[in-house]
């Protein structure tokens, strides 16, 4: 692969076009030109499934989300979990039961008081197994809420688990509205306004917050889905657009330093080629071992994102510092002779052809695949890429587990270890990749058991090393997030987390 050629020409391509489009006018720093600071529009590349975090099944559905609806606790920029609709907690010495203050006077979108009866509606809502699993996986451990008083809630699990606080993220939502979807009513920092089906969500800033220092300042928000991820810089500079997150690093450089700030970050996720180990050869682990020692990570992360990303060598990003185990990315270095002799070894001497399927709409694990196709080329795979489109993607690939092979990056919906390595427990309906290990489900069983904070922490990791040594996936990157703003704006804020928040942002003065 040219890199350098392709590069040059994607560049020069994305000018020339940037150049057309100012023909005859002078483009807009931002949407913000026209409309000043009351108004920001966010790019987003695909549209959001629900506006019910019951069904939220994308992390970008859950990016948007996280600025209508509001948990018992919430994520601040540094990982910790801070009180939100409760005041206080404690959990019980046997690691079952958690007791919830409530903070008094906070109002719903619709004007109702927030009360102990919705936060039992809501927990009672997520574990209900009527329809044949819980709505959210994670509230299938509850075994049952009692509202105490006005003020104070108890949740008990079925099983001891230190971990779970970081699930009462979830939204919690009015008893007295039965379709979220037709109206999505939370208690978070903006309101919905309105949504139009592959177009966009509108969202307005909520005067009647809790939280006054946390409020949101720009009245009107609206999310607009942009399909053709070629032109975001061109949307940028255009005006259609004040903000987007996890631009091409490809397009930066179209993008006038004096109209736009970029920011920099971890786009917290786990990107990997994950294979379907239940289907042939990838149910050989020589065979996933074979593609873990043809890749190359630093010229994946050179052509992808200019060399910005993170290599990983497991299913857990560096912002989770506490469980994170960097020497992992050093069990596969490339090595096409070891790769190759492992294929033999496994009945593959002459290779063999696999199809990755992966989404149109994201285009940094497109160019991914694109890396991988040349460097699983020296040792005799042929990768056949397949773009599709995201819903599809969500339906064959995620929920269908009718694939041999796909580019993604994996997010943690909950700031603690099993967010991410969960899903590699056998019986996890989030286990797409079919990976089944004795060794891993007594593991991972043992730390979720575990009441001592030391001892499941060091279980986690060995969790994490079991699927190295297994090559569970082929481990990449966690890729780094470049978002792009208008000059009018400020404050945006990185998360350790898939979230979006729109409220720091305000006029820049």
């Amino acid at each position: 692969m040219n890199k350098l050629t392709r590069r040059s020409f994607l560049t020069l391509s994305a000018l020339s076009l940037a150049g057309l489009s100012a023909c005859g006018s002078s483009p807009q720093n931002g949407s913000a030109t026209a409309a000043g600071t009351e108004t920001l529009t966010c790019g987003m590349t695909q549209d959001i499934d629900s506006m019910d975090p019951a069904k939220a099944e994308s992390a970008a559905t859950r990016e948007l989300l996280f600025n209508v609806y509001e948990g018992l606790v919430k994520p601040d920029v540094d990982g910790n979990l801070q009180h939100a609709l409760a005041t206080e907690h404690t959990v019980s010495a046997d690691g079952k039961v958690y007791s919830f203050t409530l903070r008094e006077g906070v109002k719903f979108h619709n004007g109702s008081t927030v009360t102990a009866d919705d936060v039992k509606h809501s927990i009672e809502r997520y574990r209900d197994a009527t329809t044949g699993g819980s709505l959210v996986a994670a509230f299938a451990a509850v075994d049952h809420v009692d509202v105490v008083d006005a003020t104070h809630v108890d949740v008990t699990l079925k099983e001891p688990d230190t971990d779970f606080l970081a699930y009462f993220t979830i939204g919690i939502t009015p008893a007295a509205v039965a379709d979220l979807d037709a109206d999505p009513v939370g208690c978070g920092p903006y309101r919905y306004r309105s949504r139009s089906a592959l177009e966009n969500v509108v969202l307005e800033k909520f005067d009647d917050y809790w939280d006054a220092e946390h409020a949101a300042h720009i009245p009107t928000v609206t999310f607009k889905v942009i399909t053709n991820t070629d032109g975001i810089a061109m949307e940028l500079a255009g005006g259609s657009l004040d903000l987007f997150y996890r631009m091409p690093e490809t397009q930066l450089s179209q993008l006038s330093k004096d109209a736009f700030t970029i920011y920099t970050g971890g786009m917290n996720l786990v990107q990997a080629l994950y294979l379907n180990n239940a289907v042939a050869p990838f149910n050989d682990l020589r065979v996933r071992q074979a593609l873990a020692y043809a890749i190359n990570r630093q010229q994946i992360m050179d052509y992808v994102s200019g060399g910005k990303g993170t290599p990983i060598g497991s299913a857990m990003y560096p912002a989770f510092a506490k469980y994170y185990v960097p020497e992992l990315v050093d069990i596969y270095q490339q090595d096409v002779a070891q790769a190759r002799a492992l294929l033999a070894e496994a009945g593959y001497p002459n290779g063999f052809s696999f199809t990755i399927q992966v989404s149109s709409a994201h285009p940094q694990h497109v160019e991914t695949a694109e890396v991988l196709k040349e460097q699983l080329a020296a040792i005799g795979v042929t990768a056949q890429i397949q773009q599709i489109e995201w819903s599809s993607w969500l339906n064959d690939v995620y929920s269908g587990r009718n694939f041999e092979g796909t580019v993604v990056g994996l997010d943690a919906s909950a700031l603690n270890a099993p967010a991410l390595l969960a899903r590699y427990a056998s019986d996890s309906s989030k286990n797409f990749v079919s990976f089944s290990s004795a060794t891993y489900d007594e593991t991972y069983a043992r730390a979720r058991a575990s009441v001592d904070d030391d001892e499941k922490t060091d279980l986690y990791k060995q969790c994490e090393r079991i699927l190295a040594d297994e090559c569970a996936s082929v481990y990449i990157q966690d890729l780094p997030s470049f978002v792009v703003l208008a000059k009018q704006f400020t404050g945006y804020e990185f998360y350790p987390l898939y979230a979006q928040d729109i409220a720091p942002i305000r006029a820049a003065e």
